[in-house]
């Protein structure tokens, strides 16, 4: 999902700037280009800089003055584009690994706020109740508002062990609730799969990780041996990952060649992304996606492309609308720039940025209740939904599909799914 380069590539493209600049800046005839002459600005900016450096009351660092000033210019562009230290830009490399100390929360800055996109499944952010949407305002009783989302990240992660205080408001409410959470070693299973009655397969994604279409191969191939005939894909709550995770998992429900997603920037060149393989097995048996609004990134790549091509009915609620692509700069000094380059689009040309995947069935989830800090109604219902209890032995008893039975019911989105498969296997 990240593109990465060097310095050297950095500073020719700077050049080519500068003179680009140079032969467009006055330019007056058909067809020219009116560019904002860039060296007025810049010396006013190097004026500010001395006036800083010889009249604050303190003595100033000046790297520090040029890494603030970088630092601003990128939170002016949008919340993805950001400045990365050598610290920062190092721990970002070990985000996709799968393991990391921390509470298990994505987050994303969303009207200005620091908002959760979804908790990671069997996390302390999710046993707290932590819902998509929430606005996380306070880390530890500093304010959010001018924290950049790597600096926030580093304030929520940490030892295993150690505590950190989020003052969180949820939905309309006015009034600020504060929860103490417990840091662990956050190990995310990206895969999960059950089959729910005989012949219909359930599988849960729960982010694009490194081996993530391997392990979605492996649950198909044990679904295939034990006779699919219809899938469940549960990318609710899914905060996304890793971009070419998202193509392979694509690719196996899709024929060969079929375009699943492709970036458009502030050229007419796009690139594309198109299943290489194809769907391994025939007949293509009848599919049910699902979403909601912690579904963002990844995981509106894979529900726009099997919704354009056809290939599953997508069911629950709009996806959080996460669809930008951010290119990884590399400084000589190992810190780097977090620039956003493009935008993803469906493979009919949807927009996901800001705007999100809307469902072909929308069906709502239990109301969430409760206070923050508490698990509510709507999240007991979806991890006991997702999670149905399954005999590991190859009979299951009425005791055992009556519970299984109580799990569905207890979430109407699931269980939407099951009746539409169910019914279309019937016809």
């Amino acid at each position: 999902m990240k593109q990465v380069l060097n310095h050297r590539t950095l500073k020719l493209a700077l050049g080519a700037v500068i003179l680009s600049l140079f032969i467009l800046g006055g330019g007056h005839g058909p067809g020219s280009v009116a560019v904002q002459e860039p060296y007025p600005q810049l010396k006013i900016f190097n004026n500010v800089l001395f006036l800083i450096q010889n009249n604050y009351v303190d003595k100033v660092n000046t790297q520090d003055l040029i890494h603030g000033a970088i630092k601003g210019m990128l939170q002016a562009l949008d919340p993805h584009s950001s400045y990365l230290t050598p610290e920062q830009y190092g721990e970002m490399k070990v985000d996709t690994r799968g393991s990391f100390e921390g509470l298990g929360i994505e987050i994303t800055v969303k009207d200005y706020q620091l908002t959760v996109v979804a908790p990671i499944e069997g996390t302390p952010a999710e046993r707290a109740g932590i819902l998509p949407g929430d606005r996380i305002l306070k880390i530890d009783g500093q304010a959010t508002k001018d924290m950049t989302l790597h600096e926030a990240v580093a304030k929520m992660r940490g030892p295993r062990g150690t505590k950190v205080t989020l003052t969180i408001v949820r939905g309309e409410s006015q009034n600020p609730q504060e929860i103490t959470l417990v840091r662990e070693m956050i190990r995310v299973k990206s895969v999960r799969s059950k089959e729910l009655e005989e012949g219909i397969h359930y599988i849960r994604i729960a982010s694009f990780q490194e081996r993530t279409s391997e392990d979605l191969q492996r649950s198909l191939s044990e679904a295939y041996d034990r006779g699919i005939r219809g899938l469940i894909l549960d990318l609710r709550n899914n905060p996304g990952g890793l971009l070419d995770q998202a193509v392979q998992v694509a690719d196996q429900f899709l024929e060969k060649g079929k375009l699943v997603v492709y970036t458009q920037g502030r050229t007419e060149e796009r690139h594309e992304y198109l299943a290489r393989s194809g769907q391994k097995r025939d007949p293509r048996y009848p599919m049910v996606v699902l979403i909601n609004g912690g579904s963002a990134s990844a995981s509106e790549i894979v529900a726009g492309a099997l919704q354009d091509w056809k290939r599953g009915v997508i069911l629950g609620t709009p996806s959080f609308g996460k669809g930008s692509v951010q290119t990884i700069i590399e400084l000589e000094d190992h810190s780097a720039l977090r620039l956003t380059t493009a935008k993803y689009l469906t493979p009919l040309g949807k927009t996901i940025q800001g705007k999100g995947i809307t469902p072909d069935i929308v069906v709502e989830p239990p109301k969430a209740e409760g206070e923050v800090g508490k698990p509510s109604k709507q999240k007991e219902g979806e991890q006991k939904g997702i999670e149905p209890k399954i005999s590991e032995e190859e009979g299951i008893g009425s005791e055992e599909m009556g519970r299984r039975e109580a799990d569905i019911l207890k979430d109407p989105q699931l269980k939407r799914a099951v009746e539409i498969l169910k019914a279309h296997l019937m016809l």
